[in-house]
Order: structure tokens, then C-alpha cells, then sequence
């Protein structure tokens, strides 16, 4: 048989290689320095090609590709969302993704990314925090206690100082899971009865519920003010967390408009409701938060920008390492043009 040349290979990232990295690394040092390269890709957002995610819809749930490019690099992330799984023992959201040099087309990394999807949406949350939560906050509600809870609460600890979390779930086994999960992370944990509980002198309410339905799991008469809201459980349409009259009393704030107005919370409100995009406060184009008393709201559906950094961020983190495995995923002959006098030769 003949052997790969070392261009035809691609290194490939599974999971098991993922978290080994993540952990040599250290899990809070990770989740920062991975903010840090989206952070720096949402500065140069103009350079980057847009497009909101290639969905596929069923009754059960979804499948999306979501791609962009900054010109030199192209990348795609594979992700579905099935809410349903849980009850059969399946994970909600799982994804894969790729980066290729625009150049070559050839691939450059292969990488799981239901793991690394929840490491990059906990980092953008406690990015955007950084720049829109009220100064000196430290008490977070996280409401909704799934797959998604430990890795934001552990950002938001990492990235903005939070120091005590007050948890609330439906299912108080996924309450008394991330309260365990939680416990070796220097945090002050409180289970809680009730949303309504789990919110009480809380600085920033983060929401990541994963039924697929117009919910309310806030509503207008438990949200004060001068609060910030990590809204991130609703993304896809017809599936909401927030009260309409939230919105209406919130500074918005969205990753790429086209896009969060069919999936956000903003599905709610009319086409031309405004909202900031969030790079152009990264970059000083617009005011974030200017009022202590003002409600923010990051409606956070996730964008294919944050998919691209963090696989960059891992290509990175991966050379000279053994976190990786190499893949024969490119046909390489000698001969550009004898693709099949490689195949034929391949059986002598």
C-alpha cells in the first residue's frame, strides 16, 4: 500500500485528545485565552464573510452548517440541536468543524466540537460580560443547569470575577449535578427552588434552557434594573426564554442581526427593533452599557465567527503536541493529473 506524504495529512482533534488539551492547559486559563482570540476576531469583523447558519429544521430539531472566512482561512462548523436527546441519552447539541486554507482549499484541522462548541459559547458569554455587566458584579443566576451550566459559570468566574452562583433547574438532578460539578471551582454554589429564587440579588441572569418552544422563563415583573442578561437558551425559531417585555426594557445586544432576528430572542419584537451589534463595542464604535440602571441583554445565538477562532485557537495550541492524531483525508498522487495511476498502484 502506498503511504501518505506528510501535505495529505490532517491533524484531527477528537475528544478524548480535546479534553486532555483543555486540561494540560487548565480549564480557566483555556476559557481566557480562548475569549481573548474571539475577542481579537470580532475586532477585525468586517474582514470576515457573513451569513446566518444553514439550518435544517424538523419537528424534533436541527442541523446547521455555519461558515465564514477572513480571506485567508475558511471554516465550517457541523452542529445539530435535538432537545429531545436528553430523554435518550443523548447529548442535545453535538458538532464537528474544519478549517482549509482559502489558497489551497486543502483542509488544515478536523476537529470535534461538542466539547469545544460549549468551551467557546461559555467564553463569548463572559467576553460580552466584560464589557456590558454591571462593575463589581459577583453573584450569577444560571437558569437552566443542562450541559451547557458548569462551562459558564466556570467563564464568568475566569473572566469577570463572579464568586457565587445561584442555580435553578426543572430537573433538580441537573441542579444537583452542576452543584457537584462546580463544588472543586472556588465558587460559591446555592441550589435553588425557583427561578424566581435563583435570581434574587443577582448581577448578571444567565438562561440556557433547551426546550424547543416559545417559553418564559423570565418574566417582566421578576427583572429589575441595572442588571445584565446572558440570554443564550433560545436559538433557533420559535424557541424563546424571555418575556416580550423584557426586551422592550433592554439595551439589546447580538452577535450578527440577520441572523438573530429569526433565532434570538428578538424574534419577538419587530424587524426594525433596534440592537448593537456587539463587535462595534469591542471596537469602540458604539456605547455599551452606559447607565447603571439600565438593563442589558446579550441575546446570544451563537455566530460560525466564534467557531473559526476557537478551531484557529486549537490549531495553535496543537503544534508540537501529541493532542492530536493525523488523518489520511486527501487523495496526494505524485502526478496531479494521474489520480488514477495512484489508485492503481495502490493495489500492487
Amino acid at each position: 500500500m502506498l503511504k501518505p506524504s506528510d501535505k495529505a495529512l490532517v491533524p484531527f482533534v477528537s475528544v478524548d485528545n480535546m479534553m486532555a488539551l483543555v486540561n494540560y492547559i487548565g480549564l480557566e486559563k483555556f476559557i481566557i485565552e480562548l475569549a481573548t482570540e474571539i475577542e481579537a476576531d470580532f475586532k477585525r469583523w468586517l474582514l470576515f464573510d457573513k451569513t446566518p447558519r444553514v439550518a435544517s429544521h424538523s419537528n424534533v430539531g436541527v442541523i446547521e452548517l455555519m461558515p465564514t472566512s477572513d480571506g485567508e482561512i475558511y471554516g465550517f462548523k457541523y452542529v445539530n440541536g435535538h432537545p429531545k436527546n436528553t430523554k435518550e441519552g443523548l447529548q442535545t447539541v453535538t458538532a464537528f468543524g474544519l478549517l482549509a486554507d482559502v489558497q489551497t482549499g486543502y483542509p488544515k484541522i478536523l476537529s470535534e466540537m461538542t466539547m469545544l462548541t460549549a468551551l467557546r459559547t461559555a467564553a463569548t458569554s463572559a467576553l460580552v460580560a466584560k464589557y456590558l455587566a454591571p462593575r463589581n458584579s459577583n453573584i450569577m443566576a444560571m437558569i437552566g443547569n443542562g450541559a451547557q451550566s458548569e462551562f459558564q459559570c466556570i467563564a464568568f468566574k475566569a473572566i469577570c470575577g463572579i464568586d457565587k452562583v445561584r442555580l435553578f433547574d426543572t430537573d433538580k438532578y441537573a441542579t444537583e449535578k452542576a452543584f457537584l460539578n462546580l463544588s472543586n471551582y472556588e465558587l460559591e454554589v446555592v441550589k435553588c427552588k425557583s427561578s424566581q429564587e435563583a435570581i434574587l440579588n443577582a448581577d448578571i441572569i444567565t438562561t440556557c434552557t433547551a426546550d424547543k418552544q416559545l417559553a418564559t422563563i423570565l418574566t417582566d415583573n421578576m427583572v429589575g434594573t441595572g442588571i445584565h442578561i446572558n440570554a443564550i437558551g433560545g436559538d433557533c425559531p420559535g424557541k424563546t426564554e424571555l418575556h416580550k417585555d423584557i426586551l422592550l426594557r433592554s439595551k439589546i445586544f447580538v452577535e450578527y442581526p440577520p441572523q438573530t432576528r429569526v433565532e434570538g430572542e428578538i424574534q419577538q419584537l419587530e424587524k426594525d427593533h433596534p440592537v448593537t451589534e456587539i463587535w462595534q463595542v469591542m471596537t469602540g464604535k458604539s456605547d455599551g452599557r452606559t447607565d447603571d440602571s439600565q438593563i442589558t441583554l446579550f441575546d446570544s445565538v451563537g455566530f460560525a465567527i466564534e467557531d473559526f477562532s476557537a478551531l484557529k485557537f486549537i490549531l495553535r495550541k496543537i503544534q508540537n503536541t501529541n493532542f492530536h492524531e493525523q488523518l489520511d483525508m486527501l487523495a496526494d498522487p505524485d502526478d496531479p493529473k494521474d489520480l488514477f495511476g495512484m489508485f492503481s498502484r495502490a493495489n500492487i
